[in-house]
C-alpha cells in the first residue's frame, strides 16, 4: 500500500521513514507546518535521522504542504499534536477520497472524533505506540530504544486493510499487534502516559531517572492508575493491560525499555510549546468525574503540568534533549 504520513514531527518521521527504509513502502510526508517543510526541502528534500543519539544519517523523502500535495494514498497516517489536527484536517479535506483509510496513534485522547468528520467508521484505526524517539529539530530525528505498537478498527471487527497494515507494520519494525477492543487499545497508551509524561515534564527528568525514587511505582503511579482503572470501569471500558500489568509496565519501560528518554510532552515543555496534559491526565479525570468516579490525583497532575508551563517564564526549562545521561 501506499501510504501519506500527516505530521513531519518524530513520531511522524519515524514511522514513516521506517515504512520507507525497511518496508521499502511508497511513502509520502504532508508537513502542515510550514517552517519544516522550508527546512526539509532546504536540506535538499533531506531528512538526518540518528538511532540511539548515533550514526546520523541523511534519507530522502517526499516532502509536501498540505495545499500542495496531490497524491493518492491508501492510507493517511496521523502524527499530529491533538491541538493541531482539526486545523490540518480541514486544510487536507479536499484531498480525501472515498476509501482511504485513516490510522492515528497519537498522544492522547480526541482525535478519533476529528477524524470521524472526514471519515467514515469502517476506514478508521486508532493505535498506540510504545515508541520512544526525539525531533532535534526540524528534518531531525533520533530513534531511540525499542518498539511495539498495537492497533484496532474503530468497527472492532477484522478488515483486509488491517491485514495490509499489521504486515507492513511488521516489515517495517514496528513491532504490531492486533486488537479488537479500541478505546481500551487508546487508554492503555493514555493510562501509561498520564504517569510518565506529565511527571516527567515538571521535574524534567528521564524516564530512567524517576524509577530511581524508591517509591515512584507505589506512591506516585499507582494512585493515577487506579483513578483510571475505577473510571474506565465505572465508563464499561476494559483497559487491554490489567492495573496490575499497568504499574508492572510503568516499570520495565523506565527500568529497561527506554531509560534514557525524554517523553515528547517535555520536549514541547522545554521549547515552550503547549503541553497535551488536557488531552491526556485531563481527559482521564473527566472520564471518571462523567461516571461519578473522584480522580482528585490526575485532576492535581493536569494543574501542576499548567502551572509548570506558566513559571517558564520566571524559571525558564532547561533543554536537556541533546545531552549525555549523567
Amino acid at each position: 500500500m501506499k501510504y501519506a504520513v500527516v505530521g513531519a514531527g518524530a513520531m511522524g518521521l519515524r514511522y514513516g521513514l521506517l515504512l520507507q527504509e525497511e518496508a521499502g513502502l511508497d511513502v509520502d510526508f504532508v508537513e502542515p507546518t510550514q517552517g519544516s517543510v522550508d527546512v526539509i526541502k532546504a536540506q535538499g528534500d533531506v531528512v538526518y535521522r540518528s538511532v540511539d543519539h548515533e550514526d546520523k544519517t541523511p534519507i530522502k523523502v517526499n516532502i509536501y504542504s498540505p495545499e500542495e500535495y496531490e497524491g493518492t494514498p491508501d492510507v493517511w497516517i496521523f502524527f499530529m499534536k491533538q491541538m493541531q489536527l482539526a486545523d490540518a484536517l480541514k486544510r487536507l479535506q479536499p484531498k480525501f477520497q472515498k476509501g482511504q483509510t485513516a490510522l492515528a496513534a497519537m498522544n492522547g485522547m480526541g482525535h478519533i472524533e476529528k477524524i470521524q468528520e472526514y471519515f467514515d467508521d469502517e476506514h478508521i484505526i486508532g493505535g498506540t505506540a510504545m515508541i520512544a524517539t526525539i525531533l532535534n529539530n526540524f528534518g531531525d530525528v533520533d530513534f531511540i530504544g525499542e518498539t511495539s505498537s498495537v492497533y484496532a478498527n474503530l468497527t472492532q471487527k477484522p478488515s483486509k486493510v488491517m491485514d495490509e497494515v499489521q504486515k507492513d507494520f511488521q516489515a517495517a519494525g514496528l513491532n504490531p499487534s492486533y486488537s479488537e477492543n479500541f478505546m481500551g487499545t487508546l487508554l492503555t497508551k493514555v493510562t501509561f502516559n498520564s504517569v510518565e509524561n506529565s511527571i516527567a515534564t515538571m521535574f524534567q527528568s528521564r524516564m530512567g531517572h524517576l524509577i530511581e525514587y524508591k517509591d515512584f511505582v507505589s506512591k506516585i503511579a499507582a494512585p493515577l492508575v487506579a483513578e483510571v482503572y475505577a473510571g474506565t470501569k465505572a465508563a464499561g471500558i476494559e483497559l487491554i493491560e490489567t492495573e496490575q500489568e499497568m504499574l508492572e509496565q510503568v516499570d520495565y519501560v523506565s527500568r529497561v525499555g527506554n531509560p534514557l528518554h525524554f517523553p515528547s510532552m517535555y520536549q514541547d515543555f522545554v521549547k515552550g510549546r503547549p503541553t497535551e496534559v488536557d488531552y491526556i491526565n485531563g481527559y482521564l479525570a473527566d472520564l471518571a468525574e462523567k461516571n461519578g468516579v473522584p480522580a482528585p490525583n490526575q485532576r492535581l497532575i493536569t494543574n501542576l503540568v499548567h502551572l509548570a508551563e506558566a513559571m517558564r517564564e520566571f524559571n525558564p526549562p532547561v533543554n536537556k534533549l541533546a545531552q549525555p545521561e549523567k
